[in-house]
């Protein structure tokens, strides 16, 4: 499982990638984030969590440095226990939900994923 951002041919990256880049070019390869540390811009903890997902749910919006372009993810995070402008760094978990709480099929959908931990 990887953590795929995607680089354009006018240099930008994004996450996750797109047809096309924010100034319309063209994907040329894909970059995989769980090989970086990132640092927290932001975070939060939800408590009013939909079916399936832990309580409480501590999310973050981090910022990954790839060769000096700025990449941006939201995800979870292992603790609530962070401070913005701390470094995290991605680690792969099975379930991030529970896949028999929600209204879909469990088989439709991976339920795998990555949450940020503390560095």
């Amino acid at each position: 499982m990887t953590l795929e951002a995607t680089r354009y041919d006018d240099g930008s990256i994004s996450y996750p990638g797109h047809p096309r880049g924010p100034g319309g070019t063209e994907p040329v390869e894909t970059i995989d984030l769980s090989e970086y540390t990132a640092e927290i811009v932001t975070w939060t903890t939800s408590t009013a969590t939909p079916p399936g997902v832990r309580e409480p749910n501590h999310l973050a919006i981090v910022e990954f440095d790839v060769e000096g372009e700025s990449v941006r993810a939201i995800g979870q995070l292992t603790t609530g226990d962070v401070e913005t402008g701390d470094e995290v760094r991605p680690v792969s978990v099975d379930e991030l939900r529970e896949p028999g709480a929600g209204i879909r099929e469990p088989e439709s959908q991976a339920w795998d994923g990555y949450r940020f931990e503390p560095v």
